[in-house]
């Protein structure tokens, strides 16, 4: 009876036990986890789904073309650099230590302006022993011009004697024969003399090749050495022996080297006006004309070298700069000139939408399909006279899905990669 009675208790309903969470502190409760949640996934959208897109390379469209200033269209373009015909590694003429430097990058020196030092102890103690062997030589010269005045004045008295028959001929010959030995040796001791003097010019060659001076006028484009380095025109210590002082460039004498394809040089001739647009400065058009045609051609990449002459001189115009060039006709009198330049963009900028040659430019981190029309074929370019001007962005190797409007991300530092 007792346990049927613990059982029945158990049923009861206790009043006084406190109520169960209603259905609105639950909704209180969900209420209070969203307002938290809901601002992170918004910081979460903005950190991370707002700058998702494809990443892309992008390039720099060049303006070519429209010749002017008493030239005609191009009638060809190709890409070189700019080179200098008067540039030369300063090295010393002997191999020895560095003692001073006295150039730096950029400086701009004068024809023979000294730009370093050698230690000259060597040299020095050479040019002290051949001039003390000349001192030598002259005192050994003096030595016999005074035995030789005392035996001619000694064969001239032996002379007058003998014909009076007051001395022996044999004495008089022996004083003949120790006159002309000292001659000899008077001729000897002039012709010591002469080389010791040589001797002295050349150790004084040496002193002086401790010094390296500028061969010519121009910039120091590279400071090779430092003092306590081992220099040596020929590398005598190996990899660890410099072999110049520095580099400097006659900034007069740049100009631009193209290689021309075999199939197009038929329309290069000498004195060609050419017009020339740096790559660093795309909206810099320099005026130029065609030094030579070199007369050989490269068989692996079956093209011809042309000088070309730059007739402007800027400090912005620096060895080794890329540069596009293109070739002028000479403007006819009832000719127009071309007022509307084309551009050039690389051809792997270029893609298929609808059958339809299309650029993709970039415009903040979105993209514009641009319809292009497509003119000459320039070596890894191509020259677009319609659709793109220079200056604007354009997307390298747009992916297949890339499409108007759609979000890309420019990987830095990219631009031009890729040529």
């Amino acid at each position: 009876m007792s346990a049927s009675a613990d059982l029945l208790k158990e049923l009861r309903i206790d009043r006084n036990r406190a109520p169960e969470p209603s259905g609105r502190r639950r909704l209180l409760v969900i209420g209070l986890a969203l307002l938290f949640l809901v601002p992170l996934i918004v910081m979460g959208w903005m950190l991370f789904g707002r700058n998702a897109g494809a990443k892309v390379q992008t390039t720099t469209v060049t303006a070519i073309g429209g010749g002017g200033g008493g030239a005609g269209a191009s009638v060809l373009d190709a890409t070189g650099y700019v080179v200098a015909r008067r540039m030369a590694t300063v090295s010393a003429k002997i191999t020895g230590k560095v003692r001073e430097v006295m150039i730096e990058e950029g400086q701009r020196v004068e024809e023979g302006q000294v730009m370093a030092t050698l230690d000259p102890i060597d040299a020095n103690a050479q040019r002290e022993l051949t001039a003390a062997q000349l001192g030598a030589a002259q005192s050994d010269t003096q030595r016999v011009q005074a035995q030789l005045k005392e035996a001619e004045v000694n064969a001239t008295r032996l002379s007058s004697l003998v014909k009076q028959q007051l001395v022996s001929k044999s004495q008089y010959d022996q004083a003949v024969a120790s006159r002309d030995s000292l001659r000899a040796q008077l001729l000897t001791a002039q012709r010591n003399v002469k080389v010791a003097q040589d001797s002295l010019r050349i150790s004084d060659l040496g002193v002086d090749n401790t010094i390296v001076r500028a061969p010519f006028s121009g910039v120091v484009t590279a400071k090779a050495a430092q003092p306590g380095e081992i220099v040596s025109p020929l590398s005598a210590g190996g990899g660890f022996t410099r072999t110049g002082i520095g580099t400097i460039v006659d900034m007069d004498s740049l100009e631009i080297e193209v290689d021309v394809g075999e199939s197009f040089i038929g329309r290069v001739q000498p004195k060609m006006p050419v017009e020339a647009v740096l790559n660093a400065y795309p909206d810099w058009k320099i005026p130029a004309e065609v030094i030579a045609i070199i007369p050989t051609a490269d068989r692996g990449k079956a093209t011809v070298k042309v000088r070309i002459a730059i007739k402007t001189r800027d400090a912005r115009i620096v060895p080794d700069m890329g540069v596009r060039v293109s070739f002028l006709e000479a403007a006819k009198p009832d000719q127009p000139k071309q007022t509307k330049p084309s551009a050039m963009i690389p051809a792997n900028a270029l893609a298929q939408r609808d059958g339809k040659d299309v650029a993709f430019v970039v415009n903040d981190d979105k993209v514009a399909q641009t319809q292009v029309s497509l003119g000459r074929k320039l070596g890894e370019d191509r020259e677009v006279t319609a659709g793109l001007s220079g200056g604007e962005t354009v997307v390298l190797d747009p992916p297949d899905s890339l499409k108007d409007g759609s979000r890309v991300r420019v990987e830095t530092g990219d631009a031009d990669s890729s040529k």
